[in-house]
């Protein structure tokens, strides 16, 4: 058996050494090159897996779906899909595509689907399809966002209960010294002129995401997650709030990606922020 494992992994070691032209390659937490199987491995184990992905990496959109197969065909239990591309007021329309009760066109018309959708979506919604999988529109609707970004949170407190079903429960937690909204207050120049709000925009996208993640979670199974890194990176975000909130006591395995023009080893600045990294080559073809 060890004899075996050698020969596999001397095997892996050479197909890799062999590759002119490699296009990514995986590290976990501590930085140490790790495999798919490893990522596979600590995926069937947790309750949650989010795969935060660079939006227009055709890598990232691949390995999604293949993560998705594989813990399809090998876990024991349900698998859940959800993601931040599609709105919870689609929610219905979302299971009327899954069941046949709606026509293709007639879902990707009113969906609001992303523009890339066709070429980086679609296959996850299709697999789903194919395979009778639940698939939850986790992200609070663009408007509703928008109204924190121009009024803060108060500004949710007077929408419609019908509205509200759409949003985590209010009023939602907020930490302003996560380094992730720092950031973005940093982004918008500091305080003042409305770039208090900025962080708080995403928040309630975090927030909500979170909310109905847990809610769907399978009772015995995986729920895999799709949503840009900044999400789910260094633990915070939907993170954050499914630890502090939502599902305490949920495992969670995080992915993110990155580019680099070297893959010989994880950039300092990449390393921790997720239990594994995939790293593509910069000069990778993007999706849009």
């Amino acid at each position: 058996m060890r004899y075996g494992l050698l020969l596999i992994a001397f095997l892996v070691i050479a197909n890799l050494s062999a590759q002119d032209k490699p296009n990514y390659r995986i590290f976990d937490k501590k930085g140490n090159p790790a495999t798919f199987e490893d990522l596979l491995k600590d995926s069937r184990k947790s309750d949650i897996v989010f795969f935060g992905e660079l939006h227009n990496n055709p890598i990232a959109h691949w390995l999604q779906y293949e993560l998705t197969a594989s813990l399809h065909s090998t876990i024991k239990g349900e698998l859940a899909l959800g993601a931040e591309m599609f709105e919870a007021d689609n929610q219905l329309l979302l299971d009327e595509y899954l069941s046949g009760t709606i026509k293709e066109k007639t879902f990707e018309e009113e969906a609001r689907v992303w523009n890339n959708y066709a070429t980086d979506y679609k296959p996850l919604v299709e697999f789903a399809k194919a395979n009778g999988l639940s698939f939850t529109a986790t992200n609070i609707p663009r408007r509703y966002a928008s109204l924190v970004f121009k009024g803060g949170f108060e500004s949710l407190e007077d929408l419609q209960e019908a509205a509200k079903s759409y949003i985590a429960p209010l009023p939602v937690k907020y930490d302003a010294n996560l380094p992730g909204y720092q950031k973005m207050v940093e982004m918008m120049g500091g305080h003042g002129g409305g770039s208090d709000n900025f962080p708080k925009a995403q928040a309630i996208k975090d927030a909500t995401m979170a909310y109905f993640i847990s809610e769907n979670l399978p009772e015995k199974g995986v729920f895999i997650h799709y949503n840009g890194s900044y999400h789910s990176d260094n633990y915070e975000g939907i993170v954050w709030y499914l630890q502090n909130d939502y599902a305490p006591k949920a495992k969670i395995t995080t992915i993110t990606t990155v580019e680099q023009s070297d893959l010989s080893a994880i950039d300092e600045e990449y390393a921790g922020k997720a239990d594994f990294t995939i790293v593509v080559i910069d000069t990778m073809t993007k999706t849009y």
